[in-house]
């Protein structure tokens, strides 16, 4: 069932927001043994919240875009009260004290939540294997991957254990599980979504977006959580206009002659050709652009995105936010505590890429690494 489909029975009263969620959480209970799409599923929660919009509706309460629609959450988005483990055992015993810029607007429009969903290890990762917590397993074949890292979002659309989630996009991170498991994904331009709140990887790279099971339902989380929030200075004022009703025949595509080089998937190339000819022949035009850094663009990303995550990853000590577990503090001095909880609460991804990052920034090498990139 997608989004318009639930607004619509709960407009008309075919059924009510609480029969929707146990639909979703009866699900959740017979598939993600299989799946491990969610690292924990809010199962009082939701029915409780979806009781209260029972109630809201029922004495005349407005129902917006989102009202009585289920959602599932990526674990590095901070929920009040609900633990965020970024799937790192450096977080394992972490509860948020607030809530971030898109939970507030989901809350603000009576959203209710379903749980929190598996990644890989701070968002570190391709495949959903980087969790602490045990991988996430594309729904469609249990021996492939669902990609990364937000692939317990992906999965839970996928597996129809939620309508929508949202993920996190720093490089791929959303676009490409969407693609794995057959979902719509959308990674929304830099500054249109709040990132405050959100557990951040690479600041000037994160941003978050939604998975649906069309581009429609994609559309209505994404208005839902766009916008500006006083506790992110990137985001955006003012969103592009709307595209509704655009006449296909006044838009100009252009086609990077730089994406089509050798190695790609003639089926990859096959579906961007049919996609380029559906718009010509509605009449748009077609253009040939070049973009000359692209073969730059992963030597860069793998010098900004580790040196950011590097900075970012510092604070998380083991202390300050989350014992970790098995480590004894008795008789540690404070730095070998610090190799404890850092050796035993990063898991070997995270690990590298915060010394790729910290070796691309160390003195001597900022300019020539980081700086270039």
């Amino acid at each position: 069932m997608n989004i318009s489909q639930i607004q619509n029975g709960l407009r008309n009263k075919e059924f009510s927001a609480t029969e929707i969620v146990h639909q979703y959480l009866d699900t959740i209970v017979k598939t993600d043994s299989d799946v491990h799409a969610f690292l924990e599923a809010y199962h009082e929660d939701a029915i409780e919240s979806a009781k209260n919009v029972d109630e809201y509706l029922a004495s005349g309460g407005e129902q917006l875009p989102m009202t009585g629609v289920p959602i599932a959450i990526k674990d590095n988005m901070l929920i009040n009260g609900k633990k965020t483990t970024c799937a790192s055992k450096i977080l394992e015993n972490y509860t948020a004290t607030y809530d971030a810029g898109v939970i507030k607007k989901l809350k603000n429009q009576k959203a209710i939540f379903l749980g929190k969903t598996n990644l890989d290890e701070f968002a570190m990762g391709s495949s959903t294997e980087f969790s602490a917590y045990g991988p996430t397993k594309n729904p469609h074949d249990l021996e492939r991957v669902p990609g990364g890292s937000s692939g317990g979002s992906a999965a839970s659309v996928a597996a129809n254990m939620s309508p929508a989630s949202l993920g996190s996009d720093t490089g791929g991170s959303i676009r490409q599980p969407a693609h794995c498991c057959g979902v719509v994904g959308f990674k929304p331009t830099y500054g249109a979504v709040s990132r405050a709140g959100i557990i951040a990887l690479a600041s000037s790279l994160d941003q978050v977006g939604p998975f649906a099971n069309t581009v429609e339902d994609a559309e209505i989380v994404f208005k839902a959580i766009a916008g500006k929030d006083p506790y992110d200075n990137t985001s955006a004022n003012k969103l592009s206009p709307a595209v509704e009703g655009l006449n296909p025949a006044s838009l100009r595509i252009g086609i990077p002659k730089e994406y089509f080089i050798e190695g790609i998937e003639p089926e990859v190339a096959k579906a961007i050709q049919s996609t380029i000819d559906f718009y010509r022949s509605l009449g748009a035009q077609i253009k040939e652009v070049s973009l000359p850094h692209s073969k730059y663009a992963l030597s860069a990303y793998y010098l900004i995105q580790p040196a950011e995550a590097s900075s970012n990853l510092a604070r998380f000590d083991g202390i300050r936010y989350s014992p970790v577990p098995g480590v004894e503090r008795e008789g540690l001095n404070l730095g070998e505590l610090y190799r404890q909880n850092k050796g035993k609460g990063f898991g070997p991804e995270t690990t590298r890429r915060i010394l790729l990052g910290t070796y691309a920034l160390s003195s001597g090498y900022y300019d020539a690494y980081y700086k270039k990139a």
